[in-house]
């Protein structure tokens, strides 16, 4: 998920480096929704290890 978020981010920057304000916009709107997601689905995944009792691999 990290990585789609990275690949939006890229197409923002190339989107607006042309002038395209919509896309380049559109394109880092997504990127940051992805990129928060993925914190909170990690954030979740270092709870349920924590609460499972295991700790670092």
């Amino acid at each position: 998920m990290l990585s789609w978020a990275v690949t939006f981010l890229i197409i923002a920057l190339i989107a607006a480096a042309f002038g395209f304000g919509g896309i380049a916009s559109a394109s880092a709107g997504i990127a940051q929704i992805l990129f928060v997601l993925f914190l909170a689905l990690f954030v979740l995944a270092l709870v349920a290890r924590a609460l499972q009792g295991r700790g670092p691999p």
